[in-house]
């Protein structure tokens, strides 16, 4: 069973100055990352306990050829993405989020 994905109004935030970077950096490569993050989206969807918690309850799934990573959270009726940003970043940036 698929559980229903939602972002947190930051997590949005974070994919959509993330993908605007990487279009200014190069045509198509923030179009590649969007579509890089909608298929990390759709594997943690369906199996999310797939990756280990990452801190307190949060859980770290790579974006595929991307140095960035989807932090989200199991909850009882859906998956919370509280952040996607780049691994070197501090998860100081998100604790506040959850």
């Amino acid at each position: 069973m698929s559980l229903p994905v939602v972002f947190l109004p930051q997590a949005a935030d974070d994919v959509a100055d993330t993908h605007t970077t990487y279009e200014s950096l190069r045509a198509g490569l923030g179009d590649g990352f969007l579509s890089a993050v909608s298929r990390r989206v759709d594997q943690v969807r369906a199996a999310p306990l797939i990756y280990a918690v990452f801190r307190r309850g949060v859980r770290a799934a790579p974006i595929k050829g991307f140095p960035h990573f989807l932090y989200y959270r199991e909850r009882d009726a859906d998956l919370l993405v509280v952040a996607v940003q780049h691994g070197r970043r501090s998860a100081r940036g998100w604790r506040d989020r959850i």
